[in-house]
């Protein structure tokens, strides 16, 4: 299979990065009527760092593309600390936590169902004329090592959705990386994750936030003998040992969870901040992480990374009209992410639960637009 120059083509749009937002952007695509191949250089089933609770509008639209994975129910969200707590129960019914692994399992055979072949490989070069795109892959499974060998794949499509995550190739290649830092001076904002999961029962169908001096714990049931934890915060959170940095900054929840064996990989991620300067550059539409990523703090990439696939795939072949959508389903998710962040990093951090506890219409109202 390969592209030619003469306006031959191979797809109507090729997908890179097969993650749970590629996967539905390759369903919307062929819903569409559009021939789709998706691109990505790993293969089986993908994991991440990542708390894994589907929200419940989320959940909704992991549905909506045809899949129902496997998981634990989700009845809201419980900030805690050290004698405080405040709760708020979804209004709308459950979400569900999902192991990232079942949820790409569902939507890459959902993706296949519907005709959307994987292709593996690395991306390392695109190419745009008027009538298209190049995209040069490097094929093989992996990306490691050396490409001495390895015959460049050309694939020729109308359009490029670039779906590969944080560390976007596409954002680099199509000149649309605006880097990681929020500003001169502040790289102390700079934000990282761990994740490993327990084999133990759940003691709550809430997930549970808890925040401590400088670090914060996601604790998330996904079936009915495993939680994940997921720790996020500064720099140091990637250079500790996640046992460690439970143990000095969760004491609590470290003790819950002593005689809990660990079970699967300890994954990390970061940084976290994440910016593009569009979302568009020709005929290659940035989507997910990709286009863009604020902080974990909210709980929301699965929902908003789902949106903007919808949105990508309907406004194609119209820049302004996806930058416009881009904008409208992600405003609410930068604004309440950015807000808690600046809070979450002054000198007042401590009286986040609190307030939380103090004000529970001002909380419950936080979680309700969280869970739409």
């Amino acid at each position: 299979m390969s592209g030619t120059a003469d306006g031959v083509r191979d797809a109507d749009v090729v997908v890179v990065g097969a993650g749970p937002v590629g996967l539905a952007a390759a369903v919307h695509a062929r819903a569409a009527g559009l021939e789709v191949l998706l691109v990505d250089r790993r293969a089986g089933t993908l994991d991440k760092a990542c708390g894994e609770g589907l929200l419940p509008g989320a959940l909704r639209a992991v549905q909506a593309l045809g899949v129902d994975p496997p998981g634990h129910p989700l009845s809201g969200i419980s900030y805690r600390a050290p004698g405080r707590h405040a709760d708020h129960r979804f209004a709308a019914g459950p979400g569900r936590g999902v192991r990232r692994t079942a949820l790409h399992a569902a939507l890459g055979e959902r993706a296949a169902a519907v005709g959307a072949p994987l292709v593996h490989g690395r991306v390392v070069a695109l190419r745009q004329d008027a009538g298209g795109v190049e995209v040069e892959v490097v094929p093989g499974v992996g990306a490691a090592g050396s490409d001495e060998g390895r015959v460049p794949l050309t694939l020729r499509a109308g359009w490029v959705l670039g779906c590969d995550g944080l560390h976007s190739t596409v954002r680099r290649l199509a000149g649309l990386d605006a880097g990681t830092r929020p500003g001169a001076g502040r790289a102390a904002r700079h934000r990282y994750g761990l994740r490993r999961h327990f084999a133990v029962a759940p003691w709550s169908d809430l997930v549970e936030v808890h925040w401590s001096r400088y670090a914060e714990a996601y604790v998330t049931p996904v079936s009915a003998g495993v939680v994940g934890v997921a720790l996020l915060g500064p720099r140091a959170v990637s250079g500790a040992g996640f046992d460690a940095l439970l143990h000095a900054q969760f004491p609590e929840l470290s003790a819950r969870l002593a005689a809990a064996p660990g079970t699967g990989r300890l994954l990390g991620a970061g940084p976290l901040r994440r910016r593009s300067r569009r979302r568009s550059a020709g005929r290659v539409r940035l989507v997910g992480d990709a286009s863009g990523y604020v902080d974990a703090l909210t709980g929301e990439g699965v929902r908003v990374g789902l949106a903007q696939a919808d949105a990508a795939v309907r406004h194609l072949a119209d820049a302004d009209a996806y930058e416009r959508s881009w904008r409208a389903v992600t405003r609410d998710y930068r604004a309440l992410t950015t807000g808690l962040l600046a809070w979450a990093s002054s000198p007042v951090r401590g009286a986040i639960v609190p307030t939380a506890a103090r004000a529970p219409w001002l909380y419950g109202a936080v979680v309700e637009r969280l869970a739409r």
